[in-house]
């Protein structure tokens, strides 16, 4: 990967760790699904100008909305809600990588060896570790809401992989994440939830910041970079290089809200890192025939 690329990487993961925090403070003010909601109608009124038609790939851009968009952050947002530890949700949200190697392999005939293999299940077991901490027993739901978001976006990242190779723009199909988002979000709020009218009327700036934050900072840069790179090389190069992002997010979840990381949680936590560190490291290092650098 081309150097200016890793450092575009570098930055998507920083702003990426900052938001576990801002999304923690966000669903300590809304109600998640609502969240994600507001979230998806901020992005919508700053892409309207990009919502044009991707011909031939419309049914890819529906499938990309719900898993990268309205579905994967409604579950991850609600699992943040249930959670209080920020560093596990930062780390367990890294499962994403295995995921979408595993899809890789499936879905794009992209090759795996035994070492990859082995860095599949050093992530899993990590996670396994944390989720059965006893001191993480009113962590679970929230962490296998979590699980279950990044599969669905991992699932969305192989399909987008196929839309990236054609000239798409990059905010493009992020209209079309929000537009085809927020009108299911806001009606699932409203079937699901309660008390969103006083959450809006009562939110002060934490609240409308992880909004701002998440909806500028993780889509309009990180979302865009990541697609941006997914059009130059093969998720099996993109994916494993967010392992920087959880790196940061459990700094930030340590300064910020002040978690407390114990032992088990360290072992858990490198086993999974390092297993993602494996798939990195084992993927093909040059971009696809044909890339655009």
């Amino acid at each position: 990967m081309a150097t200016r690329h890793l450092l575009l990487m570098f930055f998507i993961c920083i702003v990426w760790g900052g938001t576990f925090v801002a999304g923690k403070a966000g669903v300590g003010e809304f109600p998640p699904i609502l969240f994600t909601a507001l979230r998806y109608v901020l992005l919508a009124v700053l892409l309207a100008p990009f919502l044009k038609p991707v011909a031939g790939y419309m049914p890819q851009i529906i499938i990309v909305s719900m898993t990268m968009g309205g579905l994967h952050f409604a579950l991850f947002y609600g699992g943040m809600s249930v959670a209080e530890n920020v560093s596990s949700i930062a780390v367990v949200a890294q499962l994403g990588v295995p995921f979408s190697t595993i899809l890789s392999i499936v879905f794009l005939s992209e090759q795996v060896g035994w070492r990859r293999w082995l860095g599949i299940a050093l992530a899993f077991l990590g996670a396994t570790i944390i989720g059965f901490d006893p001191a993480m027993v009113h962590e679970r739901l929230g962490l296998a809401l979590v699980v279950l978001a990044v599969f669905i976006g991992a699932v969305g990242m192989v399909v987008m992989k196929r839309v990236s190779a054609t000239d798409t723009g990059i905010y493009q199909i992020q209209a079309w994440i929000a537009w085809f988002s927020f009108p299911l979000l806001i009606a699932v709020s409203a079937i699901t939830e309660s008390g969103q009218i006083e959450a809006i009327q009562n939110a002060g700036y934490m609240g409308w910041g992880g909004v701002v934050y998440t909806a500028l900072g993780a889509s309009l840069v990180g979302h865009a970079g990541m697609y941006y790179l997914l059009q130059r090389y093969d998720v099996s190069v993109t994916a494993p290089l967010t392992l920087l992002a959880p790196v940061f997010g459990v700094v930030f979840g340590v300064l910020i809200w002040g978690d407390v990381l114990n032992v088990r949680f360290w072992i858990g936590g490198s086993m999974t890192l390092l297993g993602v560190l494996i798939i990195g490291l084992r993927k093909r290092e040059h971009p696809p025939a044909g890339a655009v650098l």
